[in-house]
């Protein structure tokens, strides 16, 4: 069993107060604004972390970079607004059953998967519309 120590506290309550998916650099760039001395190798090892024990999603951004947020528990997907970064998490329900169905249809047993959809959110679809209609 892992203890808590102030870092893991610091971060944790850092990734809770960020809307979206943020880089390690970028959550480290946030905790120090407020005033925290942490190291950026201890908050790239506490979000590793924190995904491994759950409590954070993590994903690839289209440039290869880890990007982490704080998570509900239980399994789970995730609507991405490609412009912004909203995360909104969805049921599960679905996409198991596709799954599911997908494997059986080809003889693999026992699937399991990441889904993450990337789209744009209402608010970046109506500025990408007002844009393009003057």
């Amino acid at each position: 069993m892992q203890r808590n120590t102030w870092q893991r506290d610091a971060v944790r309550e850092a990734l809770e107060e960020v809307d979206g998916f943020v880089s390690a650099q970028g959550l480290h760039a946030n905790l120090l604004e407020s005033g925290s001395r942490i190291g950026l190798a201890t908050v790239y090892r506490t979000l590793t972390r924190l995904a491994a024990l759950g409590e954070a999603d993590t994903l690839q951004s289209q440039d290869g970079e880890n990007l982490y947020r704080a998570c509900s528990t239980g399994h789970h997907h995730h609507l991405i607004c490609r412009s912004c970064g909203l995360t909104v998490e969805i049921g599960a329900d679905a996409v198991e059953i596709w799954a599911q169905r997908v494997a059986t249809e080809n003889g693999f047993t026992d699937p399991a998967h990441v889904v993450d959809v990337f789209g744009l959110c209402p608010a970046c679809t109506a500025a990408a519309t007002s844009t393009a209609h003057p």
